[in-house]
């Protein structure tokens, strides 16, 4: 049997992601009542709500019109955007349906169906423990109905419509033999179920959602807040035309983390932002460019060359609120305070926070299991110098913030914060 022709392209990938996203600003608060005993995560629907979000915003100035390049700014987005449990695994999912689509233009049904099994991989990747989630058994399910799909040599839309079925009788087997609708399980359908319903364009733009005052009485994450920095761009200026200070303005509004330097006759540039090409098309105004880097934050990577640190370990400590950090700030920490206690840190916001060069090591203090997928993440893009300590509140902070001792070495300070808590 020869295989259909039909391919996707960039553009079809951006609507599904408008449409999943769109679908989650409809249905978050319903998955966020449902039971996350499984995922721990209490807010599972506006954890994937903003983690989508974040994807959703890294496409609003995007040229490209390959299916690759599209769903790698997608994928690295979601990563850096991830809130809580939930939100980790499908920004997974969508980080590997870009490495199934890496290189493509446009992608046949095969491709496609391929990538999503990719992307089921990743998620299981990401949990990494012995408990086989009820998200897991409805993602395997997908994965399965999308493969069966592709063999019947389906058209794309009918490989995502026979994996939502596949998937929709694996929750409702999970439902029957719990209890209870899954809210990690629920969250993946109603992802894929938005990303169809984007394919074929039948969803309601996001744009109009907000501009109709939709859901006014309600406390709606605004998606701008959920904005990325993806690339770490850095470079040296030779005879430079601009003074420091003036550099630091121009480079403000395009992204995060900026340090410019003097060094001998040139001026040296750091900064994280969403738009590198930006950055460096500003830049050739400025003096001869030399030693350009673009470095994507969303993979595994080391920490920028640290010239001089204020301490050897900082501990970073997840806040609530104002009165709460000020508790952990008088104790030592640094405190990260969200800007929505209910969606906790971003793993861009730690990472951003990290690269600012405040120590050689880090320990984070988590304060709920809602965000240890988060924290894993963040370890696991960083590769090094960074450990986590996770407590369920900030009483166990407190107590592991009194054991920690400067002098001490990393080893010995985890392991009597450790047994403080």
């Amino acid at each position: 049997m020869t295989g259909n022709r039909e391919v996707i392209t960039g553009n079809d990938f951006k609507r599904m992601i408008a449409g999943a996203y769109s679908a989650f600003l409809l249905e978050y608060e319903n998955i966020n009542a449902l039971n996350a005993d499984s995922l721990m995560d209490e807010k599972a629907g506006t954890h994937v709500l903003r983690t989508i979000g974040a994807a959703a915003m890294s496409l609003r100035d995007l040229q490209a019109d390959s299916i690759g390049g599209v769903s790698k700014r997608v994928g690295s987005a979601a990563v850096l955007g991830a809130h809580g449990n939930a939100g980790v695994l499908i920004s997974q999912i969508l980080r590997g349906i870009a490495k199934g689509l890496a290189g493509k233009y446009d992608a046949s049904s095969s491709v496609f169906g391929k990538s999503f099994q990719y992307g089921i991989l990743y998620a299981q990747r990401a949990v990494n423990d012995e408990v086989e989630r009820p998200l897991i058994i409805t993602a395997k399910a997908v994965a399965k109905g999308a493969y069966n799909a592709v063999r019947a040599n389906l058209p794309i839309a009918e490989i995502l419509t026979e994996a939502i079925k596949a998937g929709g009788i694996a929750l409702s087997q999970a439902e029957k033999k719990n209890g209870f609708v899954d809210a990690g399980a629920k969250a993946l359908m109603v992802f894929l179920q938005g990303c169809r319903a984007g394919l074929d364009g039948n969803y309601v733009s996001p744009v109009l959602l907000f501009s109709s005052g939709f859901k006014k009485s309600h406390d709606v994450p605004n998606p701008k807040f959920d904005i990325v920095y993806t690339y770490a761009v850095s470079f040296s200026l030779v005879k430079c035309r601009a003074s420091i200070s003036d550099l630091e303005k121009m480079l403000n509004p395009l992204g995060k983390v900026i340090v410019v330097k003097s060094l001998d006759d040139r001026i040296t540039v750091y900064l994280h932002t969403d738009c590198p090409g930006l950055v460096v098309g500003q830049a050739v105004d400025w003096g001869q460019i030399e030693d350009i880097k673009i470095q994507n934050l969303a993979m595994p990577h080391d920490l920028k060359n640290v010239d001089k640190t204020i301490m050897d370990i900082a501990i970073l400590a997840v806040a609530d609120d104002e009165k709460t950090a000020q508790s952990l700030e008088q104790l030592g920490a640094i405190a990260v305070i969200t800007q929505d206690k209910v969606s906790g840190p971003a793993v861009g916001d730690l990472i951003n926070l990290i690269h600012g060069d405040i120590a050689k090591n880090y320990i984070i203090l988590s304060n709920n299991k809602s965000s240890s997928l988060v924290m894993a993440q963040v370890k696991r893009l960083l590769k090094n110098n960074i450990e986590i300590l996770y407590t369920n509140n900030v009483e166990e902070q407190i107590k592991a913030l009194k054991a920690f001792d400067v002098n001490e070495t990393l080893k010995v300070n985890l392991q009597n914060m450790h047994e403080a808590i």
